[in-house]
């Protein structure tokens, strides 16, 4: 069983083929698809899908990208959300949030601030409801971790993490996970390539970020979470494991760290 800890399912690139390609995920042995939210025009988008279409589960939150866009009344709502879908067995965490240093525009002083305070406030949400969170990290390790150990949050998963051995430390040690996918798979992607093979097997979880960060065989066509096997078969690879180990692996660090999946997971 694979289990594609990040997918953004409901993105325009899928041209309203959702099912159809969690279908072939299924075919492919991928169990599981999280659907993170970005935005809150999405947030019941992605609630809809997690409901209609087996093996997939939801989480709620802003992404950085979209925090130029928001207003504080989005904070507002998504904690009236989340309160509501604290019901939902599908709902699994605060994301995605974070912070992203690398889009200029989005480092300009004004946005870097609105960026750092909507990541403060949705850790907030994550604490008072004792949910994990499914970060966005770009260029922001050291800032994002600044934050966390401000505000604890019970645990979570750093997606497509791009960062140090050090850094990498720091987040296993409060509780987090390490999201790999698709850049792993080139091998000009040297930092990452090193990170995958030497990393200790409880931190690392496996992810499409589907439709994005294809892999080396579908670049420049659109992800899917079906790439999954393929993707692990490189990293098993890389770590010198066979595919069985790491399957079992990444299943149950995907579960410690998104316990309400985890209790999907033993139904």
């Amino acid at each position: 069983m694979w289990i594609d800890s990040h997918c953004h399912l409901d993105a325009a690139e899928y041209d309203g083929a959702c099912k159809v390609i969690a279908e072939e995920a299924r075919a492919a042995e991928v169990s599981w698809i999280v659907i993170p939210a970005v935005e809150r025009a999405n947030f019941k988008t992605v609630a809809d899908l997690a409901a209609q279409l087996p093996g997939c589960v939801y989480a709620l939150g802003i992404h950085p990208l979209y925090v130029p866009h928001a207003v504080e009344e989005d904070l507002s709502v998504l904690r009236e959300c989340v309160v509501h879908a604290l019901t939902d067995k599908k709902f699994i965490a605060i994301g995605e949030i974070g912070l992203d240093f690398f889009v200029p525009s989005l480092c300009e002083p004004a946005i870097r601030a609105k960026q750092e305070y909507f990541y403060a406030e949705q850790l907030k949400i994550a604490r008072d409801f004792d949910l994990p969170v499914i970060l966005h990290v770009r260029r922001s390790q050291d800032m994002i971790l600044k934050y966390l150990r401000r505000i604890s949050v019970a645990s979570g998963i750093a997606h497509a993490f791009n960062g140090s051995v050090q850094q990498a430390e720091i987040f296993g040690r409060l509780g987090f996970a390490l999201g790999f996918g698709g850049a792993m798979t080139f091998t000009r992607a040297l930092q990452i390539r090193r990170l995958a093979s030497s990393l200790p097997d409880e931190l690392i979880v496996l992810e499409t970020d589907s439709p994005d960060i294809s892999p080396s065989w579908l670049h420049p066509v659109r992800n899917t979470p079906a790439q999954l096997p393929q993707i692990a078969a490189v990293l098993a690879e890389l770590r010198g494991q066979s595919l069985a180990h790491l399957a079992r692996q990444t299943t149950d660090n995907v579960a410690r760290v998104l316990p309400r999946l985890g209790s999907l997971l033993m139904q």
